[in-house]
């Protein structure tokens, strides 16, 4: 059964015509053994793909194509890596569905024209980085203010080379989110040892990204 209504598919259809540039390859990685919504993660890269000609999806398994997971850091899955001309270091770790599918769309939009949209003084702020930053932002499909986060952590990925993002859904991934204590979100973890609550505005999120460069995390610029 389609995930995406034939007029949200239209709507979808024209929306990427007018603001894609260049090619988007939509990495997704599944396995055979029961993953669970592993095979939605899948269909959601596959229909997308299907509404536009840029955008072109491949899908590797987990455990007989690990050089390849390690080659792009997937490192649990069901997971989508958004990749462009370069691998901005975008992912997608669960099934992108409800709020965050936007954060999918807006992700390959911003990937495809290599364009964060950041404001000027976070692109300045960004540019000092000389120091490797992990965002992990903990999200659930239900969560209405979980995308402005995802999206924002993302676009910092697209800016910077030092900067790492990932969505993580929480109920996909329990065990990952005990070992942070999420009990609300979005809650964004930087390196692994800092951690932000809520959907914080783009210079609150950037200024807590900076004082996290001190404690260097366990993760390597690309």
């Amino acid at each position: 059964m389609p995930l995406l209504k034939e007029k949200d598919k239209e709507a979808l259809r024209k929306e990427l015509s007018q603001k894609m540039v260049d090619d988007v390859r939509l990495i997704v990685f599944t396995q055979d053994v029961p993953c669970v919504f592993c095979n939605e993660a899948v269909q959601v890269a596959t229909e997308l793909g299907e509404v536009s000609p840029k955008i072109k999806v491949e899908v590797y398994d987990f455990v007989r194509d690990q050089m390849k997971a390690t080659e792009l850091r997937v490192d649990k899955i069901p997971a989508t890596a958004v990749v462009g001309k370069k691998d901005y270091g975008i992912r997608f770790y669960g099934m992108s569905s409800g709020y965050e599918f936007n954060s999918l769309v807006g992700a390959v939009i911003d990937v495809s024209r290599g364009e964060s949209g950041l404001s000027q003084k976070t692109k300045d702020a960004l540019r000092d980085l000389d120091q490797p930053v992990n965002l992990q932002v903990f999200v659930t499909p239900t969560c209405p203010y979980c995308p402005s986060v995802v999206r924002l952590a993302h676009k910092m990925a697209v800016e910077s080379d030092m900067v790492w993002a990932d969505m993580v859904e929480a109920n996909e991934f329990v065990p990952l989110a005990q070992k942070y204590r999420v009990a609300g979100v979005p809650k964004t973890i930087i390196n692994d040892n800092f951690e932000v609550a809520g959907a914080v505005p783009e210079d609150l999120l950037v200024a807590h990204v900076l004082h996290s460069v001190r404690h260097i995390g366990p993760v390597q610029p690309r």
